[in-house]
């Protein structure tokens, strides 16, 4: 099954479940904005979970924070939104579509990237155990030759960008033989820039009201509350402020389901650091954050890091973590030394004094910034992608059997436990709502008695619920439950009222947590 095939039924599988639904869908939906259903706002919201508690709970020395999303407008001034937040667009005048010239560039280059990756792959069969790649890579005259072209184009573009020439992004396009996805033509428009922020009116009379902006990152809303926090909470530097929050991008051409969207939601917090010490910390987020998407079990195959050819004028450091989306490496979070821009430039505009008094140095000074940040929904993206499987299986009568699962983490599943009488007669049902009466405080439980059991289990496994207990006549004469295993299919026989301790130990967020502590 090709990539594309599983990230539809991905798609299709997210919407049966109810994990995501397209949004305003009975009046043919709105483009490039989701809702989560029932399963998948209970995902979403233990995601978030894990990413807060490792960020606050789990450092004395980071607080968090829930800042408006309405800011002055002059804030959006001072970050260089207004001016600069812009995407290159362009046209193909046949099959009149829009794109992001940023991102034809990019998937042209991952089309050569999985060219040499074929050779690799094919020299990997036949060297065996000898293969050397790094070797290979520098010696192979292919691979070598669309390296070349992949190093060309990302140095024009990235000088193109500097210099604000929009022709010759145009140029790299046309040089390149990009055609447009749809029609297959080469016949482009000029490339131009497009602001991506939401604006709207604040007042009551329309002639009197003020333009603000839906705010398009939830950093600022730190930035701008840095005197606050440090004062309130008598914080010493090192010290971060983490918030998740919705954002909002006039995304022209969003793609890819809930990769790219208009509306969505980030996880973001700013380390706030002394001058000359952001290499240091650069390097120790970029190991915390990476050893926080390996605590969820990810492949290590699927994750990397992708370190910015081209950086921001503020910025001295930045690195991606790339996940293996079904339509290739993405970014997933962004690691980003910032400098003292940010305080910096809202000192400037805003008139007042953002600094903070080092006893040590005996001096005031603008802190430097480490910012990680990670998008939820895309994150969300992941967990499905990494999750989904097909398998077959054999059953005791030796026949084989078809079963879609999301093997989600158990910390992060939506339901924990499903518990399911055997059959709905002889005081079965009435067992297993005691149970789930007991269960319930500590965990996410389903309760289901229609269809066969094995049906049962199957609409479990496609839900990610990790374990399902089944109450069974046994039950009643002696309380013990069958326990099964999602992942193995494996079923143990337990006591009732030893439940608790033993999926604490299984599903508990805090079984997670302790992993970014070893």
């Amino acid at each position: 099954m090709s990539q594309e095939d599983t990230f539809k039924k991905i798609i299709s599988h997210a919407k049966e479940y109810g994990f995501i639904f397209q949004s305003s869908e009975i009046y043919d939906g709105l483009s490039a904005v989701y809702d989560y259903g029932q399963l998948g706002a209970e995902l979403k919201n233990n995601i978030k979970s894990y990413w807060w508690k490792s960020m606050v709970m789990l450092h004395e020395n980071i607080v968090g924070i829930d800042s408006a999303i309405f800011m002055h407008p002059t804030v959006w001034k001072a970050s260089g939104h207004v001016d600069a937040f812009n995407d290159p667009l362009i046209d193909n005048k046949d099959s009149k579509k829009r794109y992001r010239a940023d991102v034809l560039i990019e998937d042209y280059i991952q089309k050569i990237e999985a060219k040499i990756d074929k050779e690799i792959t094919k020299a990997q069969k036949r060297f065996g155990d000898s293969f050397d790649e790094k070797q290979f890579r520098e010696t192979n005259p292919r691979v070598q030759a669309n390296q070349k072209k992949i190093d060309d184009v990302l140095l024009r573009f990235k000088t193109a960008m500097e210099n604000d020439d929009l022709a010759e992004v145009k140029k790299i396009i046309e040089d390149a033989e990009i055609a447009c996805p749809v029609s297959g033509s080469r016949n482009w428009t000029d490339v131009r820039q497009f602001n991506l922020m939401f604006d709207t009116k604040l007042g009551s009379v329309n002639d009197d009201a003020s333009t603000i902006y839906l705010r398009p990152e939830t950093a600022q809303g730190i930035f701008v509350n840095y005197l606050n926090v440090q004062k309130s909470g008598r914080l010493n530097l090192p010290f971060g402020i983490a918030q998740i929050g919705k954002a909002f991008r006039n995304e022209i051409v969003a793609r890819q389901f809930i990769f790219r969207m208009r509306e969505f939601e980030q996880m973001e917090m700013q380390y706030f650091i002394q001058p000359g010490t952001e290499k240091k910390w650069f390097e120790t987020w970029k190991e915390k954050r990476m050893k926080w998407h390996k605590a969820l079990g990810n492949d290590e195959s699927n994750l990397k890091f992708h370190d910015h050819d081209k950086l921001a004028h503020y910025a001295n450091a930045a690195t991606d973590i790339e996940f293996k989306f079904p339509f290739g490496f993405k970014e997933l979070e962004g690691i980003h030394s910032r400098t003292d821009f940010d305080l910096g430039q809202h000192q400037k505009f805003s008139g007042k004094k953002i600094q903070y008094f080092d006893n040590e140095r005996n001096e005031s000074y603008v802190p430097y910034v480490l910012e990680t940040s990670i998008g939820l929904d895309r994150m969300f993206l992941a967990v499905l992608s990494a999750s989904y499987k097909e398998e077959t299986i054999e059953k005791e009568d030796g026949k084989k059997d078809q079963r879609v699962v999301l093997a989600i983490p158990p910390a992060l599943a939506p339901i924990q436990l499903a518990v399911l009488p055997l059959v709905k007669k002889d005081g079965l049902p009435d067992k297993a709502r005691e149970i789930i009466n007991t269960l319930k405080f500590d965990f996410n439980c389903h309760y289901e008695e229609k269809d066969s059991i094995g049906r049962r289990y199957r609409r479990q496994d496609a839900i990610g619920t990790p374990y399902a207990i089944t109450v069974d006549h046994e039950t009643l004469e002696n309380n013990t439950v069958t326990i099964r295993d999602r992942d193995t299919m494996e079923q143990n026989r337990v006591k009732i009222e030893e439940l608790p301790e033993i999926l604490r130990s299984k599903v508990s967020l805090n079984s997670l947590l302790k992993k970014l502590e070893n």
